[in-house]
């Protein structure tokens, strides 16, 4: 009998246990539906949310917003250029707010001159924005599908809405050149000095000093080659974002591998230079053209399918938000049933003990970061 209450109160003492650990997770609420393949508002912008979305650069801004710009893209339909922004206050629920480049304020639709009279651009592209001197600077990539006749520009504003002053040319670049003046990155390296890495196909990435007075560079020429593939996939690199971590005293380079279209993946490199060399995770150089071009970078965003969902491909292009202790990937991705559309797609980052990222395979909730027992864990 004293055997029998004491195995009852042990079982009723892990039961208890476990619903105190059950009613102490903090689950999120649901988040909003986003109706997908939605044709009913390819022509209103106030409802696309975090459709048309294409190649993502967040910031946080000081009103508390955060806020995302984004390359000129509509599905199923010809967009207007000017690099759109929405903003959010909970990384969840986004409002279209307008374009950087107004229709009304530029000879070429929403393209600075410069940059169109150079490149022939019918929209902007990959944008990247930062803070700096007190004002948001906000790098732009005017060019066309396949050529590396290249422009990128910037442009300043007091408040991240604008209205934006254009500041004309950054660097550029011409066919028969070797690299390809698109996809910026502005990067604060751990002094506080300012790079810019580039690049997209041809002969890869590539990073430059940057005045931090002028936010353009401080030598002539393309600066330095960081990461580059073979010319059996075309050299299929672009979309670079680098960023240093503190905690590991390590700087990370991410970037996009192979075809927007369908298998557009993310790879990540580190460094402990900001001038490289970058290795992967099995210490393979992001320059190496001796390896097989899948085989370097480590691969940490591909395309997936749930068990209940039709799937996403081609996720890439991403930007990084390190919000307190917080970090997020933000990237774009497309239905596996339709390509045509593209959506925002943010997640966690978290990290491992050696000091690598891992991505999260769920899109951000609103969820926490909290511990939880063993037990609960599927799978372990």
């Amino acid at each position: 009998m004293i055997k029998k209450i004491i195995l009852i109160t042990i079982l009723l003492l892990i039961v208890s246990c476990k619903n105190v650990y059950t009613q102490s997770i903090l689950y999120p609420p649901e988040p909003p539906k986003i109706e997908l393949f939605d044709s009913s508002i390819v022509n209103d912008e106030k409802k696309w949310s975090i459709n048309n979305v294409h190649d993502p650069s967040i910031i946080k801004a000081h009103n508390g917003w955060y806020y995302i710009y984004s390359t000129d893209v509509k599905a199923y339909g010809i967009p207007r250029p000017g690099i759109q922004i929405r903003k959010s206050k909970d990384l969840i629920n986004w409002q279209f707010v307008g374009y950087v480049f107004d229709n009304d304020k530029y000879v070429f639709k929403g393209i600075p001159q410069e940059a169109f009279e150079w490149s022939k651009a019918s929209t902007l592209w990959a944008p990247d924005v930062k803070f700096l001197n007190n004002k948001y600077y906000l790098y732009y990539s005017a060019s066309t599908f396949g050529k590396n006749q290249s422009y990128i520009g910037l442009a300043t504003s007091n408040n991240p809405e604008g209205p934006w002053k254009d500041e004309g040319l950054v660097i550029k670049t011409k066919q028969g050149d070797p690299v390809n003046a698109i996809d910026p990155c502005l990067i604060f390296d751990e002094n506080g000095d300012t790079w810019l890495s580039y690049g997209s196909f041809w002969t890869g990435i590539y990073l430059i000093k940057i005045d931090k007075r002028t936010g353009k560079p401080t030598e002539k020429g393309f600066g330095i080659n960081i990461a580059r593939r073979k010319g059996t996939v075309s050299g299929a690199i672009e979309g670079s974002y680098i960023i240093y971590n503190p905690k590991f005293k390590k700087y990370y380079l991410f970037v996009s591998y192979d075809s927007l279209f369908s298998d557009y993946n993310v790879r990540v490199a580190r460094s402990d230079k900001i001038t490289g060399p970058y290795v992967d995770y099995n210490g393979n150089l992001m320059t190496d053209l001796t390896l097989p071009p899948d085989e370097v970078g480590t691969k940490i965003l591909g395309g997936y399918k749930f068990k209940n969902d039709d799937g996403w491909i081609a996720p890439g292009h991403n930007s990084v938000l390190v919000d307190g202790d917080d970090w997020y990937i933000v990237h774009h991705a497309r239905p596996a049933l339709n390509k045509n559309w593209m959506y925002l797609h943010i997640r966690r980052i978290v990290w491992t003990d050696d000091g690598w990222p891992v991505v999260s395979p769920e899109r951000y909730a609103g969820e926490k970061i909290q511990e939880i027992p063993q037990s609960l864990v599927i799978g372990v």
